[in-house]
């Protein structure tokens, strides 16, 4: 262990003598409540911006952050009484910084949310329940077990030729932007971040590196850990415990974590000091939020470069057609706003695994009843055990089948507050639904007309477990979805079996298709992937792709075990062309196809999309609540040439019994929509939901499903 770290300095309070004074406070407002901006307090003396303090809201008292006021303000004193003093202020923690308080106030208007809401909404929730004293005491019980991390440096790889191309321009750009690294699966795009994090962390800034899943942070977090010895590194995201992710902030915001890792929420981590952004698998849909504040973290880093004057690295074998579209030069057609460097090659001189069409149509009905594997592929599973070598088999569908029905009456396991069906579980003999949670022990004859008889529809990753253990005697099949995981350390506990060698065919959902680094794979299996290319949402091919390019790169890690590995696909439509490209690895030529398809179109990149959704208790108030304020805007629709679609139902129109429905708008312009969508604001807080029936309603920018 190093030495303890000395306390830093905080700067005592000013004095409270002298007239109360206006100060500007972020507190987090309901959405329709009309407030989008800092509410006016009084305050006992001068507070910095990014100040934390409590003041009254109504009958409650509630966290808030000290804003930033125009610089020219003629707001007149306030009289006596119309204001409300503060409560606390957090004196013993530094202002959060200013680029943060600018990063949290673009989000909120681009995002259409107050500024409060979105502000509250990406602090430890554990900061609501402390007064400033109970916090100094926190930070200084922190500061009193802070030592530094000791230990060896490790012995470096030799970087590839691509990679050292790469550092090289990276270490030399005239200003600091953003760049695209592409490269393909075990290329070694990590090993880049860990050298420009070197690189930053050696000049005394810190570095952020956003990650898309939960389970990917713990062994990102152990491989930076071993690189940087002497360095602090912290994690931030959900599955933290409340105190530990508070910890972790505050480190952030001490400037005492010189790096910081996370899932989408560490965009906002408060960094002093920040010198580098990273953002692994940019291409990945959980980096936006479904919820409350509809933000994208990827696009948010590339803000918050712009913002801190760093440069933001975004990494992928399969960008998003949003970000590649920005990669290319504008003589090819692109944006031209982004660089792009690339790494072709495996680390190792690996090659990428060969990709297995298996045509379904030609497997006999009969054979697939008995096994979901077709015989070709089953043979290619059982030369691996015979090898030692280990497989993965894909299927994005957990639990035993979709549905349960009588072989009588007809009757499917609905769910009888959504418009989906219940799942199979047949471990624990349960149906569940997978929106609203509703659950019920699986009935022992049809609800309907009471055959014993019912049986269960299709197959999930439960059901294939089962199946493949049986069709492969003596295999160690284990199984990896969120079923599995649930408890603590699950996942981790399984993830080291299978590194071990101690699992022979792994079954999962797509946590196993990322970023997982198995070294004696040599196998991956996707089963039934087509539904996504005839999906209605125009982004499903592009999702599919990318999911699939991932799971390949699962297999031939190692590279001397590479030249045999291989990529099966069982499909309905091997001549399609998505799997076309996916045989020759060529997401170049599949996204070029993909942007072409999308101008003709009129959709992103080539356009800038919106949606108004409304919840309900029926359907037809929903939409008639829609139409109402689109009828509303229709002028200024015309003005800024936005468009706006007929109000539909969702997808899943009925969640938890309440009905959805959404409103599509697009614009060819993004300040013309954004400019639109701030002045429709009003129109939606006019007509209160509430007296309409409408339960809800939300706006989400560049929304990834439709």
């Amino acid at each position: 262990m190093g030495k303890s770290t000395p306390p830093l300095p905080v700067a005592p309070p000013a004095a409270d003598d002298g007239p109360l004074q206006r100060v500007a406070v972020a507190v987090a407002t309901p959405q329709h409540s009309g407030l989008q901006g800092a509410l006016d307090y009084l305050g006992k003396r001068p507070l910095a911006p990014g100040t934390l303090v409590r003041a009254p809201l109504g009958r409650r008292e509630v966290l808030g952050v000290v804003w930033p006021q125009p610089a020219a303000s003629d707001a007149a004193a306030p009289e006596p009484g119309a204001l409300r003093e503060l409560i606390d202020v957090f004196d013993a923690l530094p202002p959060l910084p200013a680029a943060w308080c600018e990063l949290v106030a673009f989000a909120a208007g681009y995002y259409q949310r107050s500024v409060g809401e979105l502000a509250l909404a990406v602090l430890p929730p554990e900061l609501r329940k402390l007064s400033g004293v109970q916090l100094a005491r926190r930070l200084a019980r922190l500061r009193a077990r802070l030592v530094t991390p000791g230990g060896e440096p490790p012995a470096l790889p030799e970087p590839s030729a691509e990679q050292a191309a790469a550092l090289q321009a990276l270490a030399t750009q005239a200003e600091p932007g953003v760049t695209l690294l592409h490269g393909s699966t075990g290329s070694g795009k990590t090993e880049v971040y860990l050298r420009e994090a070197e690189r930053v962390v050696a000049a005394g800034r810190q570095a952020l590196v956003l990650v898309p899943e939960i389970n990917l942070t713990p062994q990102l977090e152990a491989r930076f850990i071993e690189r940087f010895p002497g360095r602090r590194v912290v994690s931030l995201h959900s599955g933290l415990t409340p105190a530990r992710r508070l910890q972790h902030w505050l480190l952030a915001l001490l400037g005492e974590a010189d790096l910081v890792l996370g899932t989408r929420m560490a965009v906002f981590a408060p960094l002093p000091r920040c010198g580098l952004i990273v953002v692994d698998e940019e291409h990945d849909p959980s980096y936006k939020q479904q919820e409350g504040a509809r933000y994208s973290a990827r696009d948010l880093a590339v803000v918050r470069g712009r913002l801190e004057g760093v440069p933001v690295l975004l990494g992928s074998a399969t960008p998003s057609l949003e970000t590649w579209h920005n990669a290319q030069p504008a003589a090819d057609g692109g944006a031209g706003r982004y660089r792009r460097l690339s790494l072709h090659a495996r680390i190792g001189g690996g090659a990428l695994p060969a990709v297995r069409l298996v045509d379904m149509s030609r497997i006999p009905r009969e054979q697939q009843r008995v096994t979901p594997l077709a015989a070709p592929l089953l043979a290619a599973l059982q030369q691996r055990l015979a090898r030692g070598e280990q497989s993965l088999v894909f299927l994005n569908r957990r639990g035993y089948a979709p549905v349960l029905h009588c072989t009588e009456c007809s009757w499917k396991s609905d769910c009888p507050h959504c418009s989906a069906w219940r799942v199979f579980h047949k471990v624990d003999r349960t149906l569940r639904c997978h929106h609203c949670g509703f659950s019920e022990r699986v009935p022992r004859a049809c609800p309907s007309c009471g055959n014993p008889d019912i049986q269960p529809l299709g197959r999930g990753t439960e059901r294939l477990e089962e199946q493949l253990a049986s069709a492969l005697p003596g295999a160690r099949v284990a199984r990896i979805d969120a079923d599995t995981t649930r408890r603590s350390g699950a996942l981790e506990a399984e993830l080291a079996r299978m590194h071990a060698g101690e699992v022979d065919v792994l079954v999962g959902t797509q946590m196993i298709a990322k970023g997982h680094d198995f070294r004696r794979v040599t196998l991956v299996a996707a089963i039934n992937p087509d539904a996504a290319l005839f999906s209605s949402d125009f982004r499903g091919p592009e999702r599919l792709f990318a999911l699939l390019m991932q799971a390949a790169g699962r297999a031939g890690r190692d590279a001397q075990q590479a030249a045999g590995a291989e990529m099966w696909v069982q499909t309905w439509h091997p001549q399609h062309a998505l799997y076309a490209a996916l045989r020759a690895h060529d997401y170049v030529s599949f996204a070029q196809t993909q942007i072409d398809e999308r101008r003709s179109a009129g959709l992103p990149p080539h356009a800038h999309l919106a949606l108004l959704r409304a919840d309900a208790r029926s359907q037809p108030v929903a939409q008639a609540w829609l139409q109402a304020v689109a009828d509303a805007a229709q002028a200024l629709a015309a003005q800024e040439q936005v468009t706006i679609y007929p109000p539909v139902p969702l997808s899943v129109q009925r969640v938890a019994d309440v009905e959805r429905a959404q409103m599509l708008l697009e614009s060819a312009s993004r300040p013309a929509l954004q400019r639109f969508l701030a002045a429709w604001h009003a129109v939606l807080q006019e007509r209160r939901p509430e007296s309409k029936g409408v339960l809800r309603w939300a706006v989400d920018v560049d929304p990834l499903a439709i």
